[in-house]
Parts: structure tokens; sequence; C-alpha cells
């Protein structure tokens, strides 16, 4: 009996249960295993995947995290973590994969995802568009001399009274509801910061949370340049790891600041959305995102 062609393989739901299975994926790739990311991708979002047919994990994986609630499904969802086994590269399973979820799953749902160049002709057959970059930056923080005081914001660490503070200006600069995300960080981070005007006012939050060897910066909110190196230089004292974070390359000054400060690029990714011609919300107080995974 002839066996079923690769990209024949059913396709399933993930959940909490297969994140060892999605680590082991990351690892085969050469990707870092990343539990912790994995473990919050998979209980706010909906993962798909096809067991390997050798019985040897997952032949391969992707996380959609939705956003918002429309008449007819979510207002924007991300797509992230899209692995294939190396033993089964290059045989069309990334593609059956992404028409699955992006043709069947999401039909009619507008998409968004950050792509290395790799990926990028994949997602452009698929009628993704490019929209924007981000730059990945990595490093040990090395704060500078005193500088003159330019952010006139507080900055403290969030307490539970924050949250629908948080969840309100989120939902404003993000363009669509990320409660069932954002009410996740105070457990997935280890620091929650917000900044606050002389009133009293929230104008930016941001949290660190820890990723391998790294700490990563994200999501980062903030209402101008210098409110926003004030919460990145607040997070940075807090841990001697390095830093990493995905800055949304139209804020160059923040980018060349964080270079100073020790950060060196790592690299470029296209963001890119299907179905809306760029992302909703307000970019210019939209830093870096939680996970370029989730958006």
């Amino acid at each position: 009996m002839t066996p079923p062609h690769i990209t024949d393989l059913p396709i399933r739901a993930l959940t909490v249960d297969d994140l060892h299975r999605c680590a082991d994926l990351s690892e085969d790739r050469g990707w870092p295993r990343e539990d912790h990311k994995w473990g919050l991708l998979l209980a706010a979002g909906n993962g798909y995947g096809m067991d390997a047919p050798d019985g040897r994990g997952l032949a391969a994986a992707c996380i959609v995290t939705p956003y918002g609630q429309g008449h007819s499904g979510p207002e924007l969802a991300a797509i992230g973590m899209v692995l294939v086994a190396d033993r089964y590269a290059r045989q069309g399973l990334g593609r059956r994969l992404m028409r699955h979820v992006c043709d069947d799953a999401l039909k009619g749902v507008p998409l968004t995802l950050h792509a290395t160049p790799y990926g990028r002709p994949l997602y452009e057959e698929l009628g993704f568009h490019t929209t924007g970059s981000a730059e990945m930056l990595k490093g040990t923080f090395r704060p500078g001399p005193a500088e003159p005081a330019r952010s006139s914001a507080s900055v403290r660490p969030a307490t539970g009274e924050d949250i629908p503070r948080i969840l309100r200006l989120d939902s404003e600069v993000f363009g669509t509801d990320r409660t069932h995300m954002i009410t996740r960080l105070p457990a997935f981070a280890d620091r929650v910061l917000v900044a606050e005007d002389a009133h009293g006012d929230l104008t930016g939050y941001a949290a660190i949370w820890p990723n391998m060897e790294t700490h990563v910066i994200g999501p980062l909110i903030a209402r101008d340049t210098a409110d926003a190196r004030a919460l990145v230089t607040a997070l940075a004292a807090s841990t001697d790891r390095p830093l990493r974070t995905d800055v949304d390359v139209r804020h160059q000054e923040l980018i060349g600041w964080l270079k100073d400060r020790g950060l060196g690029s790592v690299g470029l990714n296209a963001v890119m959305t299907r179905g809306l011609p760029g992302l909703p919300g307000d970019w210019t107080r939209r830093w870096a995102p939680l996970t370029v995974a989730a958006g």
C-alpha cells in the first residue's frame, strides 16, 4: 500500500500539552527552545500542527493569535512560529499548513505576521504584502552618562489596579482588543512598568520577560521617544542578562539610542499583512511588540 504523500498529513489543533513538542521543533530548526514563550502562545492563541509520520514529534507547527471580535470572527489575527522539521523541509509542508490556516481556519480574517527574508517569498505567494519592518536588537545594555531629564513621565511598577488602564491604552494604540494576551503579562513577565504624566494619566507601559539566556523587552508602548527611553532604562536596570527587542524601523531615534547603549542589530523582519493595508492603531506610540510571533 502506497503511504500518503507528506503534504496529505492531517492538520490538528495544538494545545498546551504539545508545549515540549513545539520546543523540540524549534530546537530541531536551530532556534532556541523558548518553552516560556511557547507556553504563552499556546495558552492565548490557537496552535496548528502536523504529527511527524516517523513518530518523532511534530513535522510542522504554527501559532495564530486572534485579536478583537467582529461580526464574522476576529478583527485581526497574528501568525507566528511557522516551523517545519528539518528532515521534512522543502517538501511543501509549510505551504500546506499556511494555506490551511489562511484560507480555511481564518478565511476572511485580516492577517499579519513578521517574516524573515527566508519566509517572505512564501507569504507573498499567499497574498501577504510588506507594510513595514522591525529591527531586531540584542546586547548588554550599558547605561549612558547622566542625561538631562527629557521625559516628563514618572515610571513605576504596575499594580493590579493598573490593568484596566493598561487594557484601555493598549486597545487604543494597538487598534483592537488584546485582553486575553495582556492580562497574562503579570504572570508571564518578570516586570511590568507603567509611565504616567504629571496628572497621573497613563501614557505608556512596558514589560520584560525571560527568553532562554536573554530578557526580551516587549510590549513597549509610550507617548514619545523620551518616555520609551525611560521605560527601557528602568527595565534594563532590573536584569543582568543581555536584552532583546524588536523596534519598528520608523523609530530611528530610539534605535540609535539603543545601539549607543550596547545593543546591536541582529536582523530585519518584514511586517506583512493580508486583507488590510497596514496594521491598525497608532504606530507612533507602538515601539516594540510583546513578541514578533503574536504582534
